[in-house]
């Protein structure tokens, strides 16, 4: 890590780039808004700056790969400028970041919001917690993001769940959830700012409140505390639409989906992650629920939602999976059809018990397992499609497209986050519009 930098106190410029989840393209953003306000201009990452920040991921190898190569190409950009580290990579690769030469400051996952205290000098530039014993959520400052029609709201962090392939409770520590009032008053500015739709994430949304409930208390579960908070967002003016991020399967009871479907602002769009369709499997990864009870939930959401978007994660080539295993697994999302499929191939990550397992499966395995679940989402992807012609859908238009005609026509998504475009004249950016898929509205990829 360099220890000789400056950064300009006039036409100070920096840029940003995010890798990785949601919650981290939040933070991103939070940072954006910190250097905005301390005076810095914004520019592109492929632009020379006075600063760059990498806000790293480490969820597989390539994520690893990936954080490494933009923190060079930003010394290559400018080898004055002052390289900032941050995030996931940088907390479960300590030792490896801080002897970089390449980087002049490194922040771990907790310490977002030192950002410009550090730039400034006023904090060791090293800034990296004990993850595992941090208890209090980092608050960001409130801020607008980059999208002007879907804002990202981060509710939570952090992850107790400790699945057998997974590195990120390593990388972001236990649960540590938002106040209920910083939420709703970040809530409030985005709606007031003209924010329609409003997705909440996290690590793991569906954990929201559990460090708050007293240990020895029998009143409530967290769930009935992530649904009055979203009972209280659904009261702010101006807010059509709450979106939900990724949903563990085993915390989605009847009693939880019944009372998200009488919130009318609840998109119908729900990404389940199921990372594989056989037990035995689940069993290794240390999953917390059966394909029963997978398929129970896909049931109970398909009857209190008409033709809700089901999408979901799965990862092929954990070890020991059979060929037997993977063909469960192709038979069960068959089965569910999801709208789409989001397919990893098993990374082995240092620190896991995965990564000790015996049986590692080989890369071209992987591979062509890969394919195999591509092509069929493929094919389930066009069938729901199909399926949805006809449909009378609300649209939630987000820019025009260049296309090159007379008649306007613009790129938006429905509620269940079908991507659409809409031919006509007279509409507007954020504007939410009915119409048929089919006529004046068309599925596009």
């Amino acid at each position: 890590m360099s220890t000789d930098f400056k950064v300009k106190k006039i036409n100070r410029t920096a840029a940003v780039h995010n890798l990785g989840c949601k919650a981290n393209a939040y933070e991103s953003e939070a940072m954006i808004s910190m250097l905005r306000d301390a005076g810095y201009e914004i520019v592109p990452f492929s632009q020379r700056a006075d600063v760059y920040v990498i806000n790293t991921c480490t969820v597989t190898n390539t994520a690893d790969r990936k954080s490494r190569q933009m923190i060079h190409r930003a010394r290559h950009l400018n080898p004055d400028a002052v390289v900032v580290a941050a995030g996931c990579y940088v907390q479960t690769h300590q030792e490896q970041i801080i002897q970089d030469q390449d980087v002049d400051i490194v922040i771990g996952t907790n310490e977002k919001s030192h950002l410009i205290e550090l730039l400034e000098s006023k904090l060791p530039r090293a800034f990296i917690s004990d993850i595992s014993k941090e208890a209090a959520y980092d608050e960001l400052p409130a801020h607008m993001t980059q999208e002007r029609c879907r804002a990202f709201l981060k509710i939570q962090d952090g992850c107790n769940q400790f699945c057998s392939y997974c590195v990120i409770p390593l990388a972001r520590g236990r649960i540590r959830s938002r106040k209920p009032a910083d939420v709703l008053a970040e809530a409030r500015l985005l709606a007031q700012a003209g924010y329609k739709e409003i997705v909440l994430t996290g690590i793991h949304l569906c954990s929201y409140g559990i460090d708050f409930i007293d240990r020895h208390s029998q009143k409530k579960n967290n769930m009935d505390l992530l649904i009055q908070l979203i009972k209280e967002m659904a009261s702010i003016d101006g807010l059509s639409r709450i979106r939900l991020g990724s949903l563990e399967p085993g915390i989605m009871s009847e009693k939880v989906i019944s009372q998200l479907a009488m919130i009318p602002q609840v998109c119908p769009h729900f990404h389940l992650s199921l990372q594989s369709g056989c037990d035995a499997t689940l069993k290794r990864m240390n999953r917390h629920y059966s394909t029963t009870d997978f398929e129970r939930v896909c049931a109970l959401l398909r009857s209190y939602y008409h033709e809700p978007t089901l999408t979901t994660d799965v990862i092929v080539g954990f070890p020991g999976e059979t060929e037997a295993e993977f063909q469960e697994t192709y038979r069960f999302l068959e089965r569910i059809r999801f709208y789409h499929t989001h397919i990893f191939k098993y990374s082995r990550r240092d620190g896991t018990r995965a990564a000790a397992m015996t049986d590692q499966v080989p890369e071209k395995i992987k591979t062509e397992r890969s394919h195999v679940l591509n092509s069929l989402d493929r094919s389930m992807n066009d069938f729901y499609r199909k399926k949805f012609a006809g449909n009378t859908v609300e649209v939630l238009l987000e820019e025009r497209a260049d296309n090159h005609s007379e008649m306007e026509c613009w790129i938006g998504h429905t509620d269940g986050y079908l991507k659409v475009e809409v031919y006509g004249s007279g509409f507007r950016e954020n504007e939410l519009i009915t119409g048929v898929i089919g006529k004046e509205i068309h599925m596009i990829d």
